[in-house]
């Protein structure tokens, strides 16, 4: 493509800063030169990286706020906020504090005072008052909703915030600052695709105010500007269907259209589109492929008989001597590790392998701790570890590699007591006493051994074969076979590439086909017919729909307390932000811990039987273990517990627990609506845990 110019005067800073030496080189002791040193301090002093407070007052000198600066941490928008705060940074006069003041005020009239404490009201009041605010999920909905607001107005000029705010959030700014353009993706840091660079920059420039917006990317060392501006000058991004059948959607589908119509709906959609657009490349490799088996077919026919069938022959007999050749060098390894084990101090051997080859005399025979000479079930991989002197006065410790074939003692010695292998001298001495007794010992003969191949009926019948065959006494043999070599290796790969194609070409359909028959199984569906079980599953939507039915069927939270059933349900919808935590989280007991269990033991069997229907969650289709890291705070909050004491025992964010606690409610809604009519206590508890969970925070906001 169009190679995007990029300002030399940046272009070579980017080339000095990779030229200096870091401080880590410096410390391992690289020595520069004093001009070195002269130059880099005056190239130090006009280029650093600026703080928060000082790009902030440099954008408000030069006329570019409102902005926006994207990092890509919670609490590094809350330490933004702070820093600015703590350098006297003030973007308000007296005027504009004045409505600030006013407008937070009416907007959290309803909020208690004693909640409003526990939110750090007053440090995020101050913030505002000077036109600066943090913008992240872990705020609370109202808290966010006046921020926005406040920005739109003109009366916060900078906020910091998580990419989030870069999503279906209407705060256009004239600037936006990006501090990185690195970030943590869950997994690793990496970093920001074009599409990201766009959507997060795209936030500058509002429209009708402004002509054009800024987008200001900080330097850090090692950046590359030509990396920047491939990532600002790309205007095309890959669409990536997220679409994945689900058992909610399977039986609302075939309910709706039948199984057979639902089949071929998938198989219309973008995700299949795209799936089957990805071997395209593929199935032409096969194309050139198969015109090339054709050819070497042509090359490698015989006019005496089928070559096709004698190169098949060929290819047997070699696999099978090579798998005997394996089955007979493991058998070796075998025995010569059962003969290193009955080395004794004294023995002359001869070292058959490896760098120390030749006469040597075994010192300590390097059996592993607890091991006795003649122990069997050794396992040769890791040892015996010979030591050994060799005529050459060195004292070696040996190991396996060097015993490619068993050896045994050739004569004794006796080690003198005071023989120190560390000593020259006595080195000297030992070695000079192992070459007298090397002149009595006669030259070892090899010993053939009879192949195992020779005695195979398997390759005895092939050979027998391959003789009797026509093609055997053709002039042109080794070349057609060289032909056939190569169409038999081609072959292979055709074969390959097209298993490739079968994995990934109509994989929504097969992936709803086996969701189908899953839920077959369990009487979810039978045919076209969508059973009573399969209505109720038609009415929960969420990752653990199939699981929160089963529930529903078995009983699981018949006889539960409002609060106990928040507490359930809310395993249902929570995901730890950190899955490796160690700590089994706190639960409340009684019926709710004993259903919490069972919520449990049902998803072992729905994972055992998605296991068994190749149904798989890396494909993004699948019951996720559930999470029970949000069933105490559900349960306290439900019970009216107060804001203070449940953040503090929840260990999260007001923003993240007033999320959690609306998605429970939306569950609880759907639950009550699936729940049965008659002779069933969970519709009933199900409403009146909403309306115990919705109260305080959780009901101030109109945004989860």
């Amino acid at each position: 493509g169009h190679k995007k110019a990029v300002n030399p005067d940046l272009a070579r800073l980017a080339r000095m800063e990779a030229a200096r030496p870091s401080y880590q080189d410096r410390r391992r002791g690289r020595s520069m030169r004093e001009a070195d040193r002269e130059r880099e301090r005056r190239q130090r002093s006009r280029v650093w990286t600026p703080g928060r407070p000082e790009v902030i007052e440099r954008l408000d000198a030069e006329g570019l706020l409102p902005a926006i600066t994207f990092i890509f941490s919670r609490a590094g928008c809350e330490a933004a906020v702070q820093q600015c705060l703590y350098a006297g940074l003030r973007l308000n006069d007296e005027e504009a504090r004045e409505q600030v003041r006013a407008l937070v005020e009416e907007r959290t009239a309803h909020i208690v005072p004693e909640d409003l404490h526990v939110l750090g009201y007053y440090e995020w009041l101050e913030g505002l008052e000077r036109g600066i605010a943090a913008h992240h999920a872990g705020m609370l909905p109202t808290f966010k909703e006046v921020v926005e607001e406040l920005f739109v107005r003109g009366l916060v000029k900078a906020v910091f915030a998580t990419e989030t705010l870069a999503l279906g959030i209407n705060m256009p700014a004239r600037s936006v600052v990006l501090e990185k353009l690195v970030k943590w993706n869950g997994e690793q840091h990496a970093d920001i695709t074009p599409g990201e660079y766009t959507q997060l920059t795209g936030r500058a420039g509002r429209r009708g105010i402004d002509v054009e917006g800024h987008a200001v990317v900080l330097w850090q060392r090692a950046m590359s500007p030509e990396h920047l501006a491939g990532l600002a000058g790309t205007r095309t991004y890959p669409l990536r269907s997220s679409f994945r059948p689900s058992y909610n959607m399977a039986v609302n589908l075939v309910e709706q259209f039948g199984r057979h119509r639902s089949r071929e709906l998938l198989e219309t959609s973008f995700a299949q589109f795209q799936a089957d657009r990805s071997v395209v490349g593929i199935s032409r490799q096969v194309q050139r492929n198969e015109e090339g088996l054709a050819g070497y077919q042509a090359s490698m026919t015989c006019h005496l008989g089928d070559f096709e069938e004698y190169a098949r022959l060929r290819r047997e007999l070699k696999d099978r001597e090579t798998e005997l050749a394996r089955q007979g060098a493991h058998q070796r390894r075998a025995e010569a590790a059962t003969a290193l084990e009955k080395l004794k101090p004294g023995d002359v051997i001869h070292v058959p392998a490896g760098k120390y080859a030749g006469l040597a005399l075994v010192l300590d025979p390097g059996l592993p701790a607890g091991r006795s000479n003649g122990h069997r079930g050794f396992d040769h991989q890791d040892g015996p570890r010979p030591l050994v002197l060799t005529a050459e006065r060195q004292v070696k410790r040996l190991a396996s590699m060097d015993f490619p074939v068993p050896v045994e003692p050739l004569d004794r010695m006796r080690i003198p007591k005071t023989f120190n292998a560390r000593s020259p001298q006595s080195r000297r001495d030992l070695a000079s006493a192992l070459r007298s007794k090397a002149g009595h010992i006669p030259p070892e003969r090899a010993r053939k051994k009879r192949s195992q191949a020779a005695d195979d009926r398997e390759i005895a019948r092939l050979r027998t074969a391959l003789r009797a065959h026509p093609c055997h006494g053709c002039d042109d043999r080794e070349d057609h076979a060289r032909w056939a070599e190569r169409y038999h290796r081609l072959l292979r790969d055709t074969s390959q590439l097209e298993r490739r194609i079968e994995g990934r070409t109509n994989t929504i359909a097969r992936t709803f086909d086996r969701i189908v028959a899953l839920l077959t199984e369990l009487d979810y569906l039978r045919g076209n017919e969508v059973t009573e079980h399969g209505r109720r599953l038609a009415r929960l939507y969420g990752e653990l729909d199939l699981l929160a039915s089963e529930c529903l069927r078995e009983g699981v939270w018949e006889g539960l307390a409002p609060a106990e059933l928040a507490a359930c349900v809310s395993a249902l919808v929570y995901e730890s932000r950190l899955s490796d935590d160690a700590m089994a989280p706190k639960v409340p007991s009684g019926k709710a811990k004993a259903a919490l269990g069972e919520m449990v033991r049902i998803w072992g069997r729905l994972d055992g039987l998605e296991e068994d229907f190749r149904i798989s969650q890396t494909e993004g289709v699948g019951q996720r273990e559930p999470d029970l890291g949000f069933a105490w705070a559900a349960y306290m909050w439900a019970s009216g517990k107060g804001l203070d004491e449940v953040l503090r025992e929840a260990e999260m964010p007001a923003g993240d627990f007033v999320r959690w606690c609306k998605q429970v409610i939306d569950v609880l809604g759907q639950i009550s609506a699936a729940a049965p009519r008659e002779g069933s206590t969970v519709a009933k508890a199900a409403r009146k845990a909403v309306d115990q969970l919705l109260r305080g925070v959780v009901a101030y906001s109109s945004v989860g």
